[in-house]
């Protein structure tokens, strides 16, 4: 198992709460974030990138970081982390993105990798005039495909002229090439998105219960047999760990009571316009619209593994065990004092942690 971090560039990261530390996202707090990270031998650290935030009490998401621009100041004050930055698809060129990790990869010395998002919030876009149509929402993965290929033949040669459906190359050059293939994650949730990744990308990185991680893990695999291609599954999770079963109960608790749900509402809102496809990211969230449930998106409808240190070493142990997932990537309510937490008290008490090289 590899562990990474789900660094928070946006406004008070991925918690839809009042409940948990508030903060504006700043270049010192990421890079405190991803330096412990390094520090305490985690393996990745992955940014997102949000174009508008959502209403609320807590300003979630208001402000952002450039996901780019924020990769390359890391990679200049750490050694041997990989890097994930977030591309929008429909905000940004394929040759853009291209010559962007190419640069990060070099300021790494080969540790760039990046992350696909092909953009199912529709108001989100609609704000910025790129919003394509609502068939977009069925077409999406075809359009990624290409976004993909485009990167690929890019890096592996430098100079490519390219015709396609949506993207047309002439004498297009992106010169210096990456040093090493460029991982690419996705957060292919549905069989087509399982697929997509399969078939185009590396990792795929998934927001479920621990009772469907196996089977949208196994389907992965499935489709990257079927493609001639090994892609491993990382889930995401939030993580609450502290001295006590209890102590830990406590926190979650404030922060479930004190729920945003003003913010969770409009972004349910928006996931429930994506009605084309099947186990969406967007579906996953209209699906707890229900008001019993509404209070899960406290946590942004991430799993929450809490309790004790004790206790939670022993659920990822067993969530490796029995879900064969490659990896999980991780959020706190506190991410400084989280990754040193889990660095120090946690990781330790694994058997599944991939230890890093001496």
């Amino acid at each position: 198992m590899q562990y990474g971090v789900f660094i928070p560039n946006a406004t008070n990261g991925y918690i839809i709460s009042t409940g948990s530390p508030q903060y504006r996202p700043s270049f010192a707090h990421n890079l405190a974030i991803t330096q412990e990270a390094e520090k305490q031998g985690l393996d990745f650290v992955l940014s997102m990138m949000k174009h508008h935030g959502i209403p609320g009490s807590s300003d979630f998401w208001g402000s952002c970081l450039e996901s780019f621009t924020l990769m390359s100041a890391l990679a200049s004050h750490t050694e041997r982390l990989q890097l994930f930055p977030s591309v929008t698809t429909l905000a940004t060129h394929p040759v853009l993105a291209a010559r962007m990790v190419a640069t990060i990869d070099e300021i790494s010395q080969g540790r760039c990798g990046l992350n696909i998002v092909t953009g199912w919030n529709k108001p989100e876009y609609e704000s910025m005039g790129l919003w394509p149509g609502d068939d977009y929402f069925d077409k999406r993965y075809t359009y990624a495909a290409e976004y993909v290929q485009v990167l690929r033949t890019l890096w592996s040669e430098g100079n490519a002229d390219f015709r396609g459906e949506h993207f047309t190359l002439t004498d297009c050059d992106v010169r210096p090439k990456p040093l090493h293939d460029v991982p690419i994650v996705c957060a292919g949730q549905s069989p087509k998105g399982q697929r997509f990744t399969a078939e185009h990308g590396d990792r795929n990185f998934i927001m479920a219960e621990r009772s469907q991680v196996a089977s949208i893990a196994s389907g992965v695999k499935e489709f990257g047999r079927q493609a001639g291609r090994d892609v491993g599954t990382f889930a995401l999770y939030c993580v609450i760990a502290e001295e006590t079963d209890a102590e830990a109960e406590r926190l979650c608790r404030h922060i479930l009571d004190h729920a945003d749900t003003e913010a969770i509402s409009l972004m349910l809102g928006g996931a429930a316009l994506d009605t084309n496809q099947d186990g969406t990211s967007a579906q996953l969230l209209a699906s707890l619209a229900r008001p019993a449930d509404e209070g899960n998106m406290a946590f942004l409808s991430l799993p929450v593994i809490k309790g004790s240190y004790e206790s939670v070493a022993r659920q990822f142990d067993e969530i490796a065990a029995t879900t064969r997932i490659d990896g999980a990537l991780l959020t706190w309510p506190d991410f400084v004092d989280g990754v040193t937490k889990f660095g120090e008290r946690v990781k330790p008490l694994l058997t599944t942690a991939a230890q890093p090289a001496a």
